[in-house]
């Protein structure tokens, strides 16, 4: 069950927001404020910290 958070943008009214996304996940979304479909995934969320990789942990 490993998630991470993206940010999202809608194409139709530009809103921006950051939903938590499945590996494996095949999800159809719609923006928040407007409904439409029209959504890009842009990016990644830097880990928070306190949230360590287990390759830096050796």
């Amino acid at each position: 069950m490993d998630a991470t958070i993206w940010l999202f943008r809608c194409m139709a009214c530009g809103h921006e927001y950051e939903n938590e996304v499945r590996k494996d996940e095949d999800k159809e979304r719609s923006c928040p404020d407007c409904r439409s479909n029209s959504i890009r995934q842009l990016k990644r969320k830097p880990a928070a910290k306190g949230e360590s990789d287990a390759r830096t942990e050796a």
